[in-house]
């Protein structure tokens, strides 16, 4: 019983961080990423449908990335769909067959912008992992009456490690994103 709850919580931690880290890898850092783009849904015949599945995305440059629809005629709600992206920063421009999305060079207070955001989405983060040892934290009480007093100090001390590592693991994420942004 013990075990199923910090096995429980040891999944969902796994899993925010793992959502904190394809977070940082959508914030642009100096360089075009398709990773950028994960992100972003496009109004595709009314369904909002993420831009991976529409079209194909290749980086010929640095700073530029190059948009392929997979249905021409999805070109027009996909080029929107990128202008409207919040903090991307980009000039895009369409042919009538791909669009040509051109980063804007970064600028030290660009990046210090894009800092404050990573930071947040980190802290974020860190409040759902430790809203998960909360709500574990609640299912060891609830077994109380079944365990005894030592098991469940033992589980608590192990649900404390395990939360502490989770954070951590966010902190290094962040700590290296934050020296991916300010890099020149």
């Amino acid at each position: 019983m013990i075990s199923d709850v910090l096995d429980e919580a040891k999944t969902k931690m796994d899993k925010a961080v793992e959502v904190a880290r394809d977070d940082f890898g959508t914030v642009r850092t100096g360089r075009a990423n398709p990773a950028l783009f994960q992100k972003i849904l496009v109004d595709y015949y009314g369904t909002p449908t993420p831009l991976a599945q529409l079209a194909s995305m290749q980086n010929p440059e640095a700073r530029t990335l190059l948009v392929t629809p997979y249905d021409k005629g999805a070109l027009k709600e996909i080029e929107k769909a990128i202008v409207n992206w919040p903090n991307l920063g980009a000039n895009v421009g369409n042919d009538g067959n791909i669009i040509r999305v051109t980063l804007a060079e970064m600028t030290e207070e660009r990046r210090r912008d894009f800092v404050k955001i990573v930071r947040s989405k980190g802290e974020e983060a860190k409040v759902a992992i430790r809203n998960i040892r909360r709500n574990s934290k609640d299912d060891l009480d609830g077994l109380k009456a079944d365990v005894g007093e030592d098991e469940l100090a033992r589980a608590e001390k192990e649900l404390e490690a395990v939360t502490k590592a989770h954070v951590d693991s966010i902190d290094d994420a962040l700590k290296r994103k934050e020296t991916e942004l300010l890099e020149v």
